[in-house]
C-alpha cells in the first residue's frame, strides 16, 4: 500500500512548503492533491462517536449499553469524557488515577465481535479523548497528532477547553475534537468564545516540519463532541419538564441556545447536528433518572452534543443512554457511515508517472515572479492584548513558486516578536494566489519595551522567492502605553492615568531601576501601591466577596478590553464588567509585571524557607518598598476573601495555587516548573493566607 503523502487534501487551493524536499517534490505533491479523484475511490466505514460527562466519578457500571449494545461492530471508536476528575489536585497538578480507570472501562466496553487497537489517548485535566480502530485498519492510519487547548482562567487552565486527535485514514484527513465549554445558563457568549479559541489555537504539527501547522478546519472530516454546556433559555424549569414529559422535543429545541447561536452564525458554522429525538441529558440526581432535586434545581438541558462537518458523512443514529446512572449527565452516542478515500495502488503510480513526465517538459530556466496587492502596512493605536490584522494577496505568475519570509542579517526571526505572518511560507501553482495575514499582538513579553520606547511598532519583512527575487514589506504604527506590562514602581510614580502622560515621561518612568525609592527628588511623591491595582481590588472587595468560582472561571475578552481602557484612561466611573472578568484582569495584571511582586532575586530564598513562616516574612521584608506594599495588600485582600469561603467556596489551597505561580516566578522563565518547585511556591503563599500578616 502506498503511504499517503504529508499534505492534507482538504484545502484544495493549496499552500505547501516543502523546503527540505525541494521544489520538484513540492509540485508533485500539490498536483497529486489536485488529481486525487483519479487514483482513489470512496469506501464507507462505520464510526462510533460518544460523549460522557462523568461528574468526577469512577466507573461503577459496565459501559456496553453505551458503547456496543444493539449495533454492528464499528470500524472506528471516538470516545470523549468531561469532568473525569473534579479534585483540586487534577486541576492544579494534572495527575489523576481516573484516566486509567476510565480507559480500562472503555476498553472493556468495546464491541465483543471485533478486536480493536488503541490509536491515541489525550487528556487535559478532566477532558479525555480515546481513539480506537479495528486491528485490520491500523496499518492504514497515519500522521496521528494530538493537541490540547485550555480556555479556563487566563486562557490557560484546563478545567475548560478542548482536546483533539487528527489522523489520516487511508487518504482522508480526519479531526476529532472533544470540548467542555463554559458553564451556567447566562454564559453563552463565554461558550462561543471558548469554541472560537479552540478553533484558532488548536494547531497540529505536520510530518514535514517545514509545513505550516494544521488547524481543525483543514481536515476533510471533523467530528466535534462534548459537553458544550448550551442550555434552554426563556423557559422556567417546570415548563421545560412539562414539554419533556409530553416528548415535545422540537418545541423545546426552539429554545436551545446552541440552535440559536448556530442560526446566528456565531459558532459551528458549516457544521451539522442530527435531530434531537431524546430527552435532555442534564441534570439528573446521581444514580437515578430523576431530574435535579438539589437546592439549585437546574433546568434540564441538552448539554452533551455531537456535530460534524465534511463530505460523504451519513448519520445513522443519535441517542442518549438512560441505562447509565453513574453521573448527573447521561452519555450520548452517534453512529456514522463516513466515506473515506482509499488509494488504488496501480492508478496512483500511473498518476505519479504522468505528473513526473509533465514536469520533465517544464522549462527549469524560468524564474518565478509574483505581484503583491500591498507592501506598506500601518497599525494604528495598537493596544495591549488586542489583536490587529492586515492582509495582502500574493498573486503568482506562470512558474510554480515557493515563498518564505526570511530572517534579515543578524536577526533570529523573520519579524519582531509582536508580529506574525500567517502563513509565513508556502507554495503557489501558476496563476494561483494566496492571502497572507499580518497579525499584530502585544502581550506581556513585548509590552514593557514598547512602553519604554526601547521598541517601536516598526519592522521590515523580507519575502523571498526560491530561485527568484526578494520583496520588502514595511510595517509601522503606534502603541498606546498600558498599565499592563508596566513595572510596579513605575505605576507608583504615575499619579495620572498612563495615557494622560507624555510618551517621554512614560518612557523615563518605565526605565527607572526597580530599587528606586522615594528620595524626595521626584516631582510628585509616589503612591504606596499602583492605583490600577487598588481600583481592581476595590471593585472586587465591593462586589465579589461572595462570588462563587472567583479566580476559577474566565471572563469575557471584550470586557477585559473595556477594563484595560478604563484603567489606562482613568475613566473608572465607567468601569462595568462581570466579577469574573475583573478577577481575571487582576491575574493578567500580575502576570504582565516585568518584575514579579516577589522579585526574581528573592525567588530561591522563598522556596528554601517555605514552611518556615518567620523566615518567609523576613524574605518579604527585604523586597523593594513598593513590591512589599503590593504583596501585603494582596495577602490582606485574599484573607478577606477567605472569610467568605462559606459563600464563595474558596479555600487557602485554591488561592495559593492560583497566586503562587503569579507572585513567585522562576527567574529562568520556564513556563513548566518542576512539580516540587510548584508545590513549594504554593506552600510559601499558603503560609501568608493562614497566619496573621
Amino acid at each position: 500500500m502506498v503511504r499517503s503523502s504529508t499534505i492534507t487534501v482538504s484545502d484544495k487551493a493549496h499552500i505547501l512548503s516543502m523546503q527540505k524536499f525541494g521544489l520538484r517534490d513540492t509540485i508533485v505533491k500539490s498536483r497529486l492533491v489536485q488529481k486525487e479523484e483519479d487514483y482513489t475511490y470512496i469506501q464507507n466505514f462505520r464510526f462510533f462517536v460518544g460523549t460522557y460527562n462523568v461528574n468526577g466519578q469512577s466507573p461503577k457500571e459496565c459501559l456496553q449499553p453505551w458503547l456496543s449494545h444493539g449495533i454492528q461492530a464499528p470500524d472506528v471508536y471516538c470516545v470523549g469524557f468531561q469532568e473525569l476528575d473534579l479534585s483540586k489536585e487534577a486541576f492544579f497538578f494534572h495527575d489523576t488515577p481516573r484516566e486509567e480507570e476510565w480507559f480500562k472501562a472503555v476498553s472493556g466496553g468495546l464491541h465483543p465481535d471485533a478486536k480493536y487497537a488503541k490509536v491515541k489517548l489525550i487528556r487535559l485535566v478532566g477532558i479525555m479523548l480515546l481513539l480506537y480502530v479495528k486491528q485490520e485498519h491500523a496499518a492504514y492510519i497515519s500522521e496521528v497528532e494530538a493537541e490540547t487547548v485550555g480556555t479556563g482562567i487566563m486562557g490557560r487552565m484546563g478545567n475548560k477547553g478542548g482536546v483533539a486527535i487528527r489522523f489520516k485514514f487511508h487518504n482522508t484527513s480526519i479531526c476529532i475534537v472533544n470540548s467542555h465549554l463554559a458553564a451556567h445558563t447566562e454564559e453563552y457568549e463565554r461558550r462561543n468564545q471558548d469554541y472560537k479559541d479552540i478553533c484558532s489555537r488548536m494547531q497540529f504539527c505536520q510530518v514535514d516540519p517545514s509545513l505550516p501547522p494544521l488547524t481543525i478546519s483543514k481536515h476533510d472530516v471533523i467530528l466535534w463532541l462534548g459537553d458544550l454546556n448550551y442550555r434552554i433559555e426563556e423557559l422556567d424549569v417546570e415548563k421545560v419538564k412539562k414539554l419533556i414529559e409530553e416528548k415535545a422535543f422540537q418545541t423545546l429545541y426552539a429554545y436551545d441556545q446552541l440552535k440559536i447561536q448556530v442560526a446566528a452564525k456565531t459558532v459551528f458554522e458549516g457544521f451539522t447536528e442530527g435531530e434531537l429525538t431524546f430527552q435532555p441529558t442534564y441534570k439528573y440526581d446521581t444514580g437515578s433518572d430523576d431530574w435535579d432535586t438539589s437546592e439549585k434545581c437546574r433546568a434540564p438541558a441538552w448539554c452533551d452534543r455531537i456535530l460534524w462537518k465534511g463530505k460523504n458523512i451519513m448519520q445513522l443514529s443519535y441517542q442518549s443512554h438512560m441505562a447509565l446512572k453513574t453521573s448527573d449527565h447521561k452519555p450520548v452516542s452517534s453512529l456514522f457511515d463516513i466515506g473515506v478515500r482509499v488509494i488504488k495502488e496501480e492508478l496512483y503510480r500511473k498518476t505519479l508517472e504522468e505528473i513526473a513526465r509533465s514536469l520533465d517538459k517544464m522549462e527549469n530556466a524560468n524564474i518565478p515572479s509574483v505581484t503583491l496587492s500591498k507592501r506598506e502596512f500601518c497599525f494604528q493605536n495598537v493596544k495591549y492584548m488586542q489583536l490587529q490584522v492586515e492582509s495582502f494577496t500574493i498573486r503568482n505568475g506562470q512558474v510554480p513558486c515557493q515563498f518564505e519570509f526570511i530572517n534579515k542579517p543578524d536577526e533570529k526571526s523573520y519579524c519582531k516578536q509582536w508580529l506574525n505572518a500567517n502563513p509565513s511560507r508556502g507554495f503557489l501553482l501558476p496563476d494561483s494566489d494566496i492571502e497572507i495575514e499580518l497579525e499584530l499582538f502585544v502581550n506581556k513579553a513585548t509590552a514593557t519595551k514598547l512602553n519604554s520606547g526601547e521598541d517601536k511598532i516598526e519592522d521590515i519583512l523580507v519575502l523571498h522567492l526560491e530561485r527568484g527575487k526578494d520583496y520588502f514589506l514595511s510595517v509601522s504604527g503606534n502603541y498606546l502605553p498600558s498599565c499592563f506590562g508596566s513595572p510596579i514602581h513605575t505605576l507608583c510614580y504615575m499619579r495620572e492615568p498612563i495615557l494622560d502622560l507624555p510618551l517621554e515621561t512614560v518612557s523615563e518612568l518605565t526605565l527607572m531601576p526597580v530599587w528606586t525609592e522615594d528620595d524626595g527628588s521626584q516631582l510628585e511623591s509616589p503612591l504606596e501601591i499602583p492605583k490600577e491595582l487598588w481600583i481592581i481590588v476595590d471593585y472586587l472587595y465591593r462586589n465579589a466577596m461572595q462570588q462563587e468560582d472567583l479566580f476559577q472561571q474566565p471572563g469575557l475578552r471584550l470586557e477585559f478590553e473595556h477594563i484595560r481602557d478604563c484603567l489606562d484612561t482613568g475613566m473608572i466611573d465607567n468601569l462595568s464588567a462581570s466579577n469574573h472578568s475583573i478577577a481575571e484582569a487582576l491575574l493578567l495584571f500580575l502576570e504582565s509585571l516585568p518584575e514579579p511582586v516577589i522579585c526574581y532575586s528573592a525567588y530561591h530564598n522563598c522556596l528554601e524557607c517555605s514552611g518556615n513562616y518567620t523566615a518567609s516574612k523576613q524574605v518579604i521584608s527585604t523586597l523593594p518598598t513598593f513590591h512589599k506594599n503590593v504583596f501585603n495588600y494582596l495577602m490582606a485582600f485574599l484573607q478577606e476573601l477567605l472569610k467568605n469561603s462559606a459563600k464563595n467556596h474558596l479555600d487557602e489551597n485554591i488561592l495559593a495555587s492560583i497566586f503562587g505561580s503569579l507572585l513567585l516566578r522562576n527567574p529562568t522563565g520556564h513556563q513548566k516548573l518542576e512539580m516540587a518547585e510548584k508545590k513549594k511556591a504554593q506552600e510559601f503563599i499558603h503560609q501568608f493566607l493562614c497566619n496573621p500578616l
